[in-house]
């Protein structure tokens, strides 16, 4: 079982590769990659349920947090009826889902991450003083000023001057390094699958 599945990744992997350099192999890297998005859809699907599951028995042995549960449960039943009733793409569906729920939450993810990368610099600081934790906070410190909605940046020189080349210099510079090195990662990762050196799948 475990060489068929080894097996069954390589030649995948190959005939989606080999797709993108020879046309006669298109329609079956579409096709693979069809059935590739239906299963991650169902996947998704079951971990929706399994997280339904799990907090309907937290309601049910009233255990604490049990009525962040039911309001996680509300929340997740009421969009998905109104979406399947009203159709995703729906003005009321948007409202509600996408600036409602999505946007809030990437905005308090975001600045989740803004707190814990200042507070793993200000540790960095406290455990190693040098010349790169020193940059490293400098760094970080201009790019939360210069993304941050300060009562200052209508000023000339603040706002049509510093602000752009901190958020569109360092900061565009900074994310397209990062998702760089997750390209090169996921390309090396793929690389190792398809060669068997990697078996996410569950082979030995």
């Amino acid at each position: 079982m475990g060489i068929l599945a080894v097996l069954t990744a390589i030649f995948v992997g190959l005939i989606v590769l080999l797709g993108y350099f020879f046309p006669q192999l298109a329609f079956y890297q579409f096709l693979l990659l069809d059935w590739a998005i239906l299963f991650a859809g169902i996947a998704a699907f079951v971990g929706l349920l399994n997280l339904l599951g799990v907090h309907f028995d937290k309601m049910r042995k009233r255990q604490k947090g049990s009525l962040y549960s039911f309001v996680l449960i509300a929340g997740m039943l009421t969009t998905f009826i109104i979406a399947l009733a009203l159709t995703p793409q729906n003005p009321l569906v948007q409202a509600i889902v996408l600036n409602g729920i999505i946007i809030p939450v990437e905005t308090a993810l975001l600045g989740l991450l803004t707190v814990s990368l200042l507070y793993a610099a200000i540790r960095l600081l406290q455990k190693r003083l040098d010349v790169m934790s020193v940059l490293f906070i400098l760094t970080a410190a201009l790019l939360f000023l210069g993304s941050a909605t300060l009562p200052f940046g209508d000023i000339p020189i603040v706002g049509t001057l510093l602000r752009p080349w901190v958020t569109q210099i360092w900061a565009l510079g900074g994310a397209r390094g990062i998702l760089i090195g997750v390209s090169l990662g996921a390309l090396l990762t793929g690389i190792r699958v398809l060669f068997g050196a990697d078996r996410p799948y569950g082979g030995n």
